[in-house]
């Protein structure tokens, strides 16, 4: 057993003079939060980065969320699905719409645009597809449909970020597309998030909605939210941006060595980037099918009695969350039974070929017994 404990993840950090520079001129403006010149400085090189024209930055991806959905000034119901983390149903429920929820796709987790079609009523305003583990929802089938019914199209792109269809970026899909730069993500500002948007119209109103609603110096005209990123978080994003595609090529190691060890294995379900898909490689999903001869809790338990710390990631559903359970009809069989048999390993650039090799000794060691 290592002494040191293998996390799921590990955030990513510049080198510390690097950051001590970025910040040093905080000390000369005083000038800490309120979208300052770090702030704008990130938001103008992320418009670069994602190829976009419209974005705004919030304290975190969640406040994001929600804000996007006031923004467009939603009601109703809104597809999406339960195979995500709580925050996605969060953000429908605490701004007063309802959420229906869609089966997923086998092959990467995503929701199932047949599924979506089955469920739009009269009610229904608009699509929340999540992305997932770095892999991409079918943009183009979930495209057609919201037109056709003509629905908005918000995705839950949190784990995206720096993907690509061909040449499009993530960014660039549905009305909205909220991204997060949590500590643990790809790309983080410590704490943070952003949306990027179609409508130049919404433009104020996300700025407005993340400082109270506050429209001039004696006046507010709606109720906002305090959702303004700090100038050192976004200090924290420019560096980190620097250093993006070093680390997402690193982590490309790490997934390659995981699949070159797990591929072919019976009972073992991995997914890869599709042929068309540019991938950030943010999660390592491993689905154990009952045929793997130990279960996916076995796994867990047998990585943590060594030290290694693996995530049941998403567990449960949202829909089975004690604040959720019973208050919806669902059926998502594909998302339950993926729910209650995926594992994510550990995954971060630094993490050493040594280690996934012994990560992946361990796992094939609990089919043997």
């Amino acid at each position: 057993m290592s002494d040191e404990p293998i996390l799921v993840a590990r955030s990513s950090m510049p080198p510390l003079e690097e950051y001590v520079r970025e910040i040093s001129p905080l000390w000369e403006s005083h000038w800490l939060t309120n979208m300052g010149e770090k702030h704008h400085e990130l938001e103008n090189q992320l418009k670069h980065y994602l190829d976009v024209e419209n974005i705004a930055l919030f304290v975190n991806g969640h406040n994001a969320l929600e804000c996007v959905i006031e923004a467009m000034g939603l009601h109703g119901k809104v597809i999406t699905t339960p195979y995500t983390f709580a925050s996605t149903t969060h953000a429908i429920v605490r701004k007063g719409l309802t959420p229906v929820f869609a089966d997923i796709r086998f092959d990467n987790y995503t929701l199932d645009p047949e599924r979506i079609e089955e469920i739009i009523d009269e009610d229904t305003c608009a699509i929340m597809p999540v992305h997932v583990y770095g892999g991409l929802c079918d943009v183009d089938a979930i495209r057609d449909i919201a037109q056709h019914h003509g629905l908005k199209v918000i995705y839950d792109a949190a784990h995206a970020f720096g993907v690509k269809l061909g040449e499009t970026s993530a960014a660039a899909f549905g009305d909205a597309s909220m991204f997060s730069f949590h500590a643990t993500k790809v790309f983080h500002t410590i704490e943070g998030g952003a949306v990027c948007f179609r409508d130049p119209a919404l433009r104020k109103l996300l700025d407005d909605w993340k400082n109270f609603g506050i429209t001039g110096p004696e006046d507010v005209e709606y109720v906002g939210g305090n959702a303004k990123m700090n100038e050192f978080c976004a200090a924290m994003g420019i560096c980190n941006l620097r250093h993006l595609d070093g680390e997402i090529a690193r982590r490309k190691l790490v997934c390659e060595r995981y699949w070159e060890r797990l591929e072919g294995y019976r009972g073992i379900k991995l997914t890869k980037p599709a042929q068309n898909v540019i991938s950030n490689y943010a999660y390592m999903p491993v689905v154990f099918e009952d045929c793997f001869g130990a279960t996916r809790d076995d796994v867990f338990e047998a990585l943590k009695q060594n030290n290694v710390f693996a995530r049941k990631y998403f567990y449960p559903l949202t829909t089975d969350f004690a604040c959720y359970r019973g208050q919806f009809t669902c059926n998502t069989p594909i998302a339950e039974f993926v729910s209650s048999h995926v594992l994510t390993l550990p995954l971060f650039a630094d993490l050493p070929v040594a280690e996934v090799d012994r990560i992946c000794d361990i796992v094939l060691g609990c089919a043997r017994k």
